[in-house]
């Protein structure tokens, strides 16, 4: 101990002495009051910093020696600069302008509780001594007793995770005065009580996971109150009553309920779900319609309930889906070989209900779908089934099938049908009558001017496309992951998916034609435009159009799915064509960067991944067909965002439509921004791609649209002076809503590459290639920031992504 003292003596010291000398220069210039004074105030400055740095060391040490010096935290000593040690799994320590900013720890599992004398108290006390705080990780390390409320002194908090402890009683409410915290992990402990009803005021809470603890009663309906919520796991509790109604959380994509006694009604919840469990709970009435809506869904557990009447077979066709299990309970209905199922589908559990019939051909081939199905009344040798009778009188008994009496019909009853009998053979021998007459007399009704032919597989039009290296590159062939194969649409199969071209359906007009969504009998969403064609055009004279198109699939494009035709009757010319893209459902990228609504902005790491996705998906029309597809008029309107924020160009140049005077188009936006590049365009060649992709990364840049010329040109000379200025310039540019977490080199990267792409010049415009390599390294060097806690691919935050989990951090 006295080393230790002598040492920080010597520190201090040699500190004094460093600013003495500064002081003796300053004097030397000029001998004044004034230089005096400010030796003085250096000595104070430089002794503050110093002590500033060496009181947060000492908290550490002091966390090391309350911890009980686990081995996770052997290397820690006071030599060591703590900023900027080498992070790993278990520890890491990440420090911004000589303050701790980040600290994680993570013990082994299993590790037990930590000594009688150890007081959580004190603890959370010394870990006070860390104000600027924003992420604290504190895993599996023995810790016990209950959680002091003084823990919300850390008021900078964004995430907080102490799971795997042993942490009882209430959680404290002194919480709910952390009011930036987005991320509240406290699994897998011992809190006891209800869940608070101030939990619904911390408005940008967007993970909420209690799992694993004894957590009691009903939960409040402040819940519905937050709005970013995204993962609300609150299984393995002791929950009971209804679940409050969740249908307002639009964000909400993982609900995890296992394990407590919610029910019996079915939760009301929002159709954006990607996980959602609900298995071992007291659940027994049936399923909503709205259940077959969740087109995001990839995991629905449904087991060890009492859900009754009849199974929505169209689950399993639901085009995410790869996991699901309604196991142990009192579903009916006939299951028919011919339903569809989903392609990424993998297993299927359903054991134990009250189904008939025969199981779906699509569960039976194949080796990549498990399906389970035992206990039932099917129609299969291979697993154990009963009777029909079993299941028919087990669904009685709980009331599903309603067993109607037999009752001997009335003689009013029967005279009133035979006079009805007799009225309506009368009534349809007249109408016989009247047609006989018109036809006689020549007034016979026109047909339609049209008729419609389903187009099957283009037979009699040999394509030599598909092997012509002129039109298809090898990286065309590859095609996109994840979609199905592309195929013919007959009007019949449209108007169903559309309701006949209902109004409901139309989502907007452009120069050449009207789109619309529609919904597939497999459950899948799309997007269908109609062009009108003009006369005397065959099928011939389209069909390596149509080849081409069915060729354009990739990540980043919004890509085709199959195509229809119409022909006029009198010459069985082609009157319109029908093109079916995937449907995008989460909106344009403007409207998650400057569209001005309720909708929370995405954070930088989403962006320079979304314009690396744009990027992309220009370098495969440039690249991936021989001739390229240029001069796509590309805006941030016409770039869309998937359920997992990956960006898709939904707008490009194609001969087909070119020859009808217009482009593919088929946003989810019907309303078209002003095209802000028409005075850059001198030729139509890939240039002009880069210069709408340069105004797109500079909305992307500043958060707000762009209004004339005029404007872009401004934005474009404030950030080429900014890029030899200083940080602080650069970022006064930038979108507040990022403007503090981007990293210096990702952000004059991307600027620098937004001017070089605006330059009025089109040969000293950057190539794509060269776009995208800055681009990357933009997100290469922002990535061990991680000062948005996202991840770059926009994948849904799902339990096993939270940013706070085993998560290496580098100096912000």
């Amino acid at each position: 101990m006295l080393i230790s003292y002598s040492l920080r003596a010597l520190q201090y010291l040699l500190c004094f002495t460093r600013a003495l000398i500064l002081c003796i220069q300053q004097m030397a210039e000029a001998f004044r009051y004034s230089a005096i004074l400010l030796c003085v105030v250096l000595v104070l400055l430089i002794g503050c910093s110093e002590q500033l740095q060496s009181s947060q060391g000492e908290t550490l040490l002091r966390i090391q020696r309350l911890l009980n010096y686990p081995s996770s935290l052997s290397s820690w000593n006071s030599s060591i600069d703590f900023c900027n040690s080498e992070p790993n799994a278990s520890v890491t320590v990440v420090c911004y302008e000589k303050s701790i900013t980040q600290l994680h720890i993570v013990g082994n599992k299993g590790t037990p509780r930590l000594p009688g004398d150890f007081s959580i108290d004190s603890f959370v006390t010394t870990l006070v001594g860390l104000p600027s705080l924003k992420v604290l990780t504190l895993v599996a390390l023995g810790l016990w007793g209950p959680l002091p409320g003084k823990i919300a002194r850390l008021s900078s908090l964004e995430i907080l995770n102490v799971s795997s402890n042993f942490l009882y009683e209430a959680i404290p409410r002194e919480l709910s005065s952390l009011s930036s915290i987005q991320s509240l992990g406290l699994d897998d402990n011992m809190f006891a009580g209800e869940v608070p009803d101030w939990i619904g005021s911390l408005q940008v809470l967007s993970v909420l996971s209690l799992r694993k603890n004894m957590l009691n009663g009903s939960l409040p309906d402040s819940l519905s109150n937050l709005e970013n919520l995204r993962v609300l796991a609150l299984s393995h509790n002791y929950f009971q009553g209804e679940v409050p109604d969740l249908g307002s959380l639009r964000n909400l994509q993982v609900l995890d309920l296992e394990d407590n006694a919610f029910g019996p009604q079915f939760p009301k919840l929002g159709n954006k779900l990607v996980s959602l469990v609900l298995s071992r709970n007291k659940f027994r009435d049936g399923l909503p319609a709205g259940v077959t809506s969740y087109y995001q869904l990839q995991r629905l557990d449904l087991s060890n309930n009492t859900f009754v009447g009849p199974f929505p077979q169209s689950l399993l066709s639901l085009p995410s889906v790869t996991y699901l299990n309604i196991a142990d309970n009192k579903f009916t209905g006939m299951l028919s070989e011919n339903q569809s199922c989903s392609a990424d589908l993998e297993l299927v559990d359903l054991s134990s209900n009250l189904m008939t019939g025969r199981m779906p051909n699509c569960l039976l081939q194949g080796s990549k779908k498990k399906a389970l199905y035992a206990g039932n009344c099917l129609d299969t040798g291979d697993q154990n089934q009963h009777p029909i009778s079993t299941c028919r009188n087990e669904a009685l008994a709980v009331g599903i099938l309603s067993q109607q009496k037999k009752r001997k019909p009335s003689r009013t009853i029967i005279a009133i049908s035979v006079v009805g009998g007799i009225v309506g053979g009368i009534a349809l021998v007249g109408l016989i009558y009247l047609a006989v007459i018109k036809v006689k007399s020549g007034k016979t009704i026109q047909k339609s001017t049209t008729r419609v032919i389903a187009e099957n597989a283009s037979i009699g039009y040999p394509s030599k496309l598909l092997s012509d290296a002129r039109y298809i590159s090898q990286t065309m062939k590859l095609g996109a992951l994840g979609l199905p194969a592309y195929r013919t649409f007959s009007l019949e199969e449209l108007e169903e998916a559309t309701n006949n071209f209902n109004t409901s359906a139309f989502m907007g007009d452009r120069s050449q034609g009207q789109i619309y969504r529609g919904r597939l009998k497999d459950g899948s969403f799309v997007v269908i435009r109609c062009l009108k064609m003009k006369r005397s055009h065959g099928t011939h004279n389209f069909m390596q159009h149509i080849e081409l198109i069915s060729k354009l699939r990739h990540r980043h494009l919004v890509s085709a799915l199959g195509h229809g035709f119409e022909y006029y009757l009198d010459d069985s010319s082609v009157s319109r064509i029908f093109l079916v893209f995937e449907y995008v459902p989460s909106g344009t990228l403007r409207s998650w960067i400057s569209g001005g609504h309720a909708r929370q902005k995405i954070h930088w790491t989403h962006r320079i991944a979304a314009a690396i996705g744009v990027a992309k998906g220009i370098q495969f029309l440039h690249t991936g067909i021989v001739p390229g597809v240029y001069s796509n008029n590309l805006k941030i309107t016409d770039v869309l965002l998937d359920q997992n924020l990956i960006a898709k160009i939904s707008s490009y140049n194609l001969p087909l439509l070119a020859e009808n005077g217009g482009m593919v188009g088929h946003g989810a936006s019907s309303g078209a921004s002003k095209d802000l590049s028409l005075s850059a365009r001198k030729n139509q060649d890939k240039k002009v791609d880069v210069y709408d992709f340069g105004l797109i990364l500079l909305e992307i840049l500043v958060g707000r649209s762009l209004t004339s010329g005029n404007d872009v040109d401004a934005l474009q000379d404030q950030l080429q002076a900014s890029i030899s200025s200083d940080d602080a310039a650069r970022r006064s540019l930038v979108d507040p809503a990022v403007r503090r977490v981007c990293s210096y080199q990702s952000l004059k990267t991307t600027m620098e590459i937004c001017v070089r792409c605006l330059l009025k010049n089109p040969a000293e415009r950057p190539s794509i290639e060269d776009i995208l390599w800055n681009l990357q390294f933009a997100a290469q060097v922002q990535d061990p920031w991680r000062g948005d806690s996202q991840s770059s691919e926009g994948s849904p935050v799902t339990p096993t992504q939270q940013p706070q989990l085993h998560i290496t951090m580098h100096k912000q």
